[in-house]
């Protein structure tokens, strides 16, 4: 099967190249948003092939898988008149949780008779607005990047993007808090300079941009992974931690209460209580070890590759056939 995606989301995609299709990407000279070709800091597979618009106006194409609601006027465009859902087979791919007007937000493929809309959490696909819309859900799955957690750095790992312009969503406000408990260690873009921007002391929250081939040693390295994220889809960077083999620590929010078991860590809506939680791992390191085993257990069995890549090909095979 040729399947046309865009390269929006490094790690998400990662994992789904990992199939046994052909998947062509589109390139642009300026690697733009709408042309990143192939990935550079992950490793993808030679199935994964760079197209220019050109290109792709002759090229045989089974199925769209659409990201953002522009690809669809893009496609179109480039597959030369092909338009996605009505020439070619369709799937709308939503990552996010919704913003806006919660929980009534309209997402922009509601009401389409021509698509199916995939959701990567069953909490995502509660709270969109989808209309009449037929959904499906395919939880995440990740390449393994096996149990490294070695905890030997008494630090909290947190890891997220631009925390400052993302504030009170990503829990950014939390860190002082936190941080008066705990070390914390940032992982993530425009992550320089945060302790200054929080007012609390750099030893308590170092921020650092690492490359994506460091990042899973370093946070291996540190001895609990912190999630104090208010309203996003499933990060998974956490389930990343979870398979690293690292005790979790998080706001019981969206799906992480439901992704995360009991015996992997702690999880509440009480910050106060987060912090409790990481300083007990702190002063146990063998308490922080069973729960990062069990973290790791429940992440191989629910966000593993294969099954994550039979349940997308099992859906395709199903979206062509309509």
């Amino acid at each position: 099967m040729n399947i046309l995606i865009w390269h929006v989301h490094g790690s998400w995609t990662t994992a789904f190249v990992q199939g046994s299709h052909s998947y062509l990407v589109p390139v642009l000279p300026d690697r733009g948003p709408d042309g990143l070709g192939r990935a550079r800091t992950y490793h993808w597979p030679s199935s994964v092939t760079e197209l220019t618009p050109d290109e792709l106006r002759e090229a045989p194409v089974d199925l769209v898988v659409l990201q953002r609601p522009h690809e669809e006027e893009l496609a179109a465009r480039w597959l030369g008149g092909r338009r996605p859902g009505r020439d070619v087979p369709a799937i709308y791919l939503e990552h996010n949780a919704p913003i806006g007007d919660i929980p009534d937000t309209r997402h922009p493929c509601a009401d389409r008779d021509d698509l199916l809309l995939v959701h990567v959490t069953h909490f995502n696909r509660l709270f969109w607005d989808s209309g009449t819309t037929a959904t499906a859900v395919v939880e995440h799955g990740v390449v393994d990047p096996g149990h490294r957690w070695t905890g030997e750095l008494e630090r909290a790992a947190v890891v997220v993007n631009e925390p400052v312009r993302r504030g009170r969503t990503t829990g950014t406000d939390l860190l002082p808090l936190l941080a008066g408990s705990a070390p914390l260690d940032v992982f993530g873009m425009r992550t320089e300079g945060l302790a200054r921007r929080l007012r609390v002391p750099w030893d308590r929250c170092r921020g650092y941009e690492l490359a994506q081939a460091r990042l899973h040693d370093e946070l291996a390295r540190r001895r609990l992974y912190l999630h104090p994220v208010r309203w996003t889809s499933l990060g998974l960077s956490l389930i990343e931690a979870m398979h690293l083999g690292m005790p979790i620590v998080a706001l019981s929010t969206t799906e992480v209460a439901d992704a995360v078991p009991e015996e992997a860590g702690v999880l509440s809506t009480r910050p106060e209580v987060l912090a409790r939680a990481a300083v007990r791992y702190l002063r146990d390191p063998d308490a922080a070890a069973e729960a990062g085993r069990a973290a790791r257990h429940a992440a191989l069995e629910r966000y593993g590759l294969k099954r994550f890549l039979d349940d997308w090909d099992l859906l395709m095979e199903e979206v062509i056939r309509c």
